[in-house]
């Protein structure tokens, strides 16, 4: 009896919430792979607790931390933090490493994040400010 395996990789899908048209098609454009996980990390990291609907739970403190004072104390919450935002809500990630720098004169955070998509073996690496709203 011959068993047959297949190597099937899974590739990510998920809306660009920027919403710019396709110019072709004039649709709503496709993330794919590393770039919707991009876009899923950026929107788990940007949303409050108990800002969707009938899911309380989703999302993280970060907007919280950002209105703290910016010192090294608040510089590894939000690195627990989001360490534990994504360890729940983004199964897709493997974190390997994140650094955070204060930026006193844009009263904002530097973030670096290094991390695995679980179906690639390529690492991603992003960097972008966390700044608070108001």
């Amino acid at each position: 009896m011959a068993t047959i395996t297949t190597n099937t990789v899974r590739k990510y899908k998920d809306l660009d919430l920027n919403f710019i048209s396709h110019p072709v098609r004039k649709d709503v454009n496709k993330l794919l792979d590393e770039d919707a996980v991009i876009g899923s990390i950026r929107n788990l990291l940007q949303t409050s607790h108990y800002e969707r609907l009938f899911q309380p739970s989703l999302g993280s403190n970060v907007k919280r931390i950002l209105f703290e004072n910016m010192d090294p104390i608040s510089e590894s919450a939000l690195k627990r933090e989001i360490i534990q935002t994504l360890t729940n809500f983004e199964p897709r990630v493997s974190v390997n490493s994140i650094t955070i720098k204060s930026n006193y004169e844009n009263n904002s955070y530097d973030l670096s994040l290094n991390f695995t998509v679980l179906n690639t073996s390529e690492q991603v690496s992003i960097q972008f400010s966390l700044k608070r709203d108001r």
